[in-house]
């Protein structure tokens, strides 16, 4: 689906600034014309997260010791992330399967409008979004984010079929890093599944309190956003480490690029087995 592209030196180490914009200028434009719906999906957070920086700036409430537009913030540098990398990389899969990438596109964009609503209507209102059964309207709200996030992880299991059930283009190690690192991102799903059923992401200690400056993990127990974190941005790292593996090394990127995500399973592995023990990744002083 993006063949031309493919020809560009987007990750080249010696292209000049201007090439290097000029690519990824490019890139935008043919994921647009490719994935239309992700694309739109993470231009409206481009301008959600400038929205959220803005109120960051003028609003100084806090909630759980943070910020109150700093999850907004977050949340939508990481939804922008995923919905383009996602049509980024299932644009690749052969003609045949693209009816099929419609439908998943059209739940995922729809899915991250709806938690993108909600945690928007909670800050504005002075609360959390997640993990709030405070009230009746607090409750419905955290309800309609999980049912959507049930929807967006089924459309992620959706698109792990696909990719695994059809030829893809590109390197072979690009093509195991596209499949392993969709895989792993379901991994970090599923770490958010236990946030969920615990109903905070802290262990050991209420949400809120001393944490990383500007991650906001907690510094005093363990924090399972970390592994969370790392798991769902194996859909950034593994295809990448992939492509790179198969312009270095073509004859073993694809046994590099399994080890590579063998390593990275077993760090969010490591990371969820520290924050289950109720240890922090890093200790603060207090």
């Amino acid at each position: 689906m993006k063949t031309a592209l493919l020809e560009t030196p987007l990750f080249s180490s010696g292209a000049p600034t201007g090439s290097v914009f000029s690519s990824l200028t490019t890139a935008l434009r043919v994921l647009h014309r490719v994935n239309p719906l992700l694309s739109w999906t993470g231009w409206v957070n481009v301008a959600l997260a400038i929205l959220a920086l803005t109120l960051l700036l003028v609003d100084h409430r806090l909630v759980t010791g943070a910020p109150v537009w700093m999850k907004p913030l977050k949340f939508s540098l990481s939804i922008l992330a995923f919905a383009w990398t996602l049509g980024w990389l299932l644009a690749d899969l052969p003609l045949a399967a693209q009816r099929a990438v419609h439908y998943i596109s059209w739940g995922v964009a729809v899915s991250m409008v709806v938690e993108q609503f909600v945690i928007f209507v909670q800050a504005a209102r002075g609360t959390t979004s997640h993990y709030n059964g405070t009230s009746a309207l607090n409750g419905i709200l955290f309800g309609l984010m999980g049912i959507f996030i049930l929807v967006n992880t089924l459309m992620t299991v959706w698109a792990l079929f696909l990719v695994w059930q059809h030829p893809l283009h590109g390197p072979v190690g690009y093509v195991w890093g596209v499949r392993l690192g969709l895989l792993l991102f379901l991994v970090g799903s599923v770490l958010g599944g236990m946030m969920i059923h615990n109903m905070q992401h802290t262990v050991g200690a209420p949400d809120g309190g001393p944490g990383l400056p500007g991650l906001g993990w907690s510094t005093r127990a363990g924090d399972l956003r970390i592994a969370h974190f790392l798991g769902m941005h194996a859909l950034q790292v593994l295809p990448l480490l992939g492509w790179a593996l198969s312009s270095w090394t073509p004859r073993l990127a694809a046994p590099l690029t399994w080890m590579g995500a063998a390593l990275y399973a077993a760090a969010v592995g490591g990371l969820f087995a520290l924050a289950m023990a109720g240890r922090p990744l890093w200790a603060g002083s207090n």
